[in-house]
């Protein structure tokens, strides 16, 4: 019998007991280098994943231009647009709709016929009383003439008057000259008299016919005013339009009975267009009557139209706190219409200078203090303040650091007083704090 020593050497030491001892020993030395069971030496030797990201590679920042704007952010509320004027149309007769001339959408100018009303009540009105009219005119007349003949008879008695005392005098010399009989002088004096009486009976006379004629004349002068009334009644069957614009609405068809007020027609004036906003009262302090403000209607993306704040109400809403602000908007080619969803932003009145957001201003010198994302320091005017500048050298872009000069900040906007000019490229925001020539990589934010 053979002997164990005998055994061929690949039998007493298999190959695959010697793998799973060097693997075993591997996973124990990893094992208590986890848990600090080895010495740091050793532990420092053993191999580490590598560390990617921004921390080594190229910081990714977005970069703004420079732009002379408001400090004050411009402040936007949503409307509706309206035209300047709505009237309604309205019958001021009753009688039967005979035409309808305007329609939904035409254009109308001021006095165009827009509708007609059967007039034939208020043509018999008129024709009865202009024939009133007439015979009132006519009692004048004949008034007048009364009046005439009456001043006649009187300048014929004043004649005879005159005459008859003429005479009297005549007799009662010749009677105290003895030539006549005192009987004779007094039938003179009586004549006189009597003349005397029918000058002031017919003066009289006048007196009272030149009365009966004012009378007359006032009675024709009212039945001038109800012929009058009676031709404005009658021009009431045709509707013209009171003001230039367009049909918003047609209420009432040809063929139907309208009485005094019913509504026909609805016009608007779409000279110029105005749009309703309702304002926050925080903000009505910024806000003033002949204030200028950008309007973007969605019906039309690509304009912006230009308006003025034309009407602040001065109530307002005690539950809101919201203050009614009316808007105008030139419309001389009658492009806009009503209903139609508008954004007001209104123009901050202060003066224009440079702004950055606080997010692109780090403390410090040139160098080395950028601010990546993190917390905001706090700036005063005045201060100074570090911004990186975009700097392009064929294909590689690096950075900047320049010292600018601070001014009044609103919220996380800052005006920049020097250090930065107008169209200049610069780091609004950074993956990780900036060195001053570091070259970096642009994010898709970034504007162009």
């Amino acid at each position: 019998m053979r002997q164990l020593s005998q055994v061929h050497p690949w039998l007493q030491h298999p190959p695959h007991l010697s793998i799973w001892k060097s693997a075993s020993l591997s996973l124990l030395l990893l094992t208590l280098a986890g848990c600090g069971w080895l010495p740091r030496q050793q532990a420092d030797a053993q191999p580490r994943p590598p560390q990617g990201g921004a921390a080594q590679g190229t910081p990714s920042v977005e970069v703004a231009i420079a732009r002379a704007e408001s400090l004050r952010p411009p402040l936007e509320y949503t409307g509706t647009t309206e035209p300047l004027q709505r009237v309604s149309v309205r019958s001021q007769t009753e009688g039967q709709l005979l035409n309808l001339s305007a329609d939904i959408g035409d254009t109308v100018s001021r006095g165009d016929l827009l509708a007609q009303i059967d007039s034939t009540l208020s043509t018999s009105e008129v024709t009865q009383a202009e024939a009133e009219l007439a015979a009132r005119s006519l009692e004048v007349a004949q008034a007048q003439t009364q009046v005439s003949e009456v001043r006649s008879r009187l300048e014929q008695a004043r004649l005879e008057l005159q005459q008859a005392q003429n005479d009297a005098e005549r007799q009662q010399q010749l009677f105290r000259q003895g030539a006549v009989s005192q009987q004779q002088a007094e039938v003179a004096q009586t004549e006189a008299r009597t003349r005397q009486q029918v000058v002031r009976s017919l003066e009289e006379q006048v007196r009272t016919q030149q009365q009966a004629v004012s009378v007359a004349q006032e009675r024709v002068a009212a039945q001038r005013a109800i012929v009058n009334q009676a031709q404005e009644r009658q021009g009431f069957a045709q509707l013209t339009s009171p003001l230039s614009g367009a049909v918003l609405e047609r209420i009432l068809e040809p063929g139907n009975l309208v009485r005094p007020g019913d509504e026909i027609l609805r016009l608007g004036d779409f000279s110029q267009v105005k749009v309703a906003v309702q304002i926050s009262e925080l903000e009505l302090s910024n806000i003033r009557t002949g204030q200028s403000v950008e309007v973007r209607l969605d019906a039309f993306p690509n304009n912006t139209f230009n308006g003025v704040v034309s009407r602040i109400s001065p109530a307002a809403d005690p539950v809101g706190r919201l203050v009614p602000v009316e808007v105008t908007i030139p419309n001389d080619n009658n492009r806009l219409g009503s209903g139609l969803l508008a954004r007001v932003r209104f123009i901050a009145d202060d003066r224009d200078s440079l702004v950055v957001p606080q997010s692109a201003l780090s403390k410090g010198d040139n160098g080395g203090q950028s601010r990546g994302r993190g917390s905001a320091p706090n700036f005063n005017p005045g201060e100074q303040a570090t911004v990186f500048i975009l700097e392009s050298t064929g294909e590689a872009q690096t950075v900047s650091a320049r010292t600018v000069t601070l001014g009044q900040q609103i919220d996380d906007r800052i005006e920049i007083r020097s250090g930065l000019q107008p169209g200049e490229r610069f780091v609004r925001r950074s993956s990780r704090p900036l060195e001053n020539g570091e070259a970096v990589r642009l994010s898709i934010l970034s504007e162009q």
